[in-house]
């Protein structure tokens, strides 16, 4: 209907696999095709998914999530950046931040404070923009790594027509309620990165094997490697069985996260200076980020322990 093959979680998954074992070129447009299309697809418009899903599909726009501030981080319904109604538009003011390719996007799906007088989850809205309107700036953000895959985006006066609001205005939690649940189910595929880099660490550790204790970080590394396989399957299970992703998934993103780090840590351990003269020196840096993106470590062992272990809320920080 939207121009895919309606194929299963699981065919998904078995196509994956087999493109990673090619060691085919990972996705374009990665947050478009398994965050925003999934949305567009059970929330949008008729005429949202007309005009949107096959052109990102194809690749011909790529697209970007404005969800963290400068004091909005994994507190999305602190958000300050404001849209104000005006007539059959709205004019959009603030900041977004650690936008994932927002330099580079076509499209943001972006979400905004459209009502401050209600409760702070009732008065966000998500509203898709269009990167070329005249107003916004995308300033690329520079990793420890060395690459610019983040931008901070600054919107002054940016006009967005009514018609570019996703799931109704004030509708914007569920919305990105919504989208992070598939993106949680998009963490049943992440081993795959995961043993993408075990695959590198035996080949760049060959030579050290005769250590008893190289074989048993290596050992150590291979069981993360299967753990968050098996986590990833336990999704696509649930998924199958027409569950909707839940809490559950904080666990397969923190596994795949301190597996990451590990992962890298174990290569220097093992290799010495001679890891940080190549990949393994920025895959080093970028793993420390793999603590935020997604949800900080922090906020998903919280949801862990009060949605999944039925353990009291965090008190409020006093003021």
């Amino acid at each position: 209907e939207f121009g895919g093959r309606n194929a299963s979680v699981l065919e998904q998954l078995v196509y994956l696999e087999e493109m990673a074992a090619a060691r085919a070129p990972g996705p374009v447009n990665a947050i478009g095709v398994a965050n925003i299309a999934p949305a567009i697809m059970t929330i949008g418009t008729e005429e949202q998914q007309t005009r949107f899903l096959r052109p990102l599909l194809r690749g011909d726009e790529i697209w970007s999530q404005g969800m963290s501030e400068p004091d909005a981080g994994s507190d999305l319904a602190s958000l300050s950046c404001r849209a104000e109604r005006d007539g059959d538009h709205f004019v959009v003011n603030g900041q977004k931040t650690w936008n994932s390719m927002g330099h580079r996007a076509d499209w943001c799906q972006l979400y905004v404070r459209t009502d401050p007088t209600v409760p702070k989850h009732e008065g966000i809205t998500c509203l898709l923009v269009d990167m070329t309107t005249p107003g916004i700036e995308a300033r690329p953000i520079r990793s420890m790594g060395g690459d610019l895959g983040f931008a901070d985006v600054f919107f002054d006066d940016v006009v967005v027509p009514v018609d570019a609001v996703l799931g109704g205005i004030g509708g914007g939690w569920h919305v990105a309620t919504r989208t992070l649940g598939f993106e949680r189910a998009g963490v049943a595929k992440l081993y795959l990165m995961l043993r993408a880099g075990y695959d590198r660490l035996l080949a760049d550790t060959a030579g050290h094997r005769d250590d008893a204790r190289v074989r048993q970080l290596l050992a150590r590394r291979y069981t993360d490697t299967v753990l968050l396989q098996l986590l990833g399957w336990r999704t696509i299970s649930a998924l199958m069985r027409g569950r909707t992703p839940g809490p559950e998934g904080s666990v397969a993103k923190l596994a795949w996260s301190a597996g990451e780090q590990r992962m890298a840590e174990t290569a220097v351990s093992i290799l010495g200076m001679a890891a940080l003269d190549g990949p393994w020196a920025d895959r080093l840096a970028g793993s420390r980020s793999l603590s935020i993106a997604g949800g900080t470590t922090e906020v998903n062992k919280n949801i862990l322990g009060e949605r999944v272990l039925g353990l009291p809320r965090e008190p409020a920080l006093a003021v």
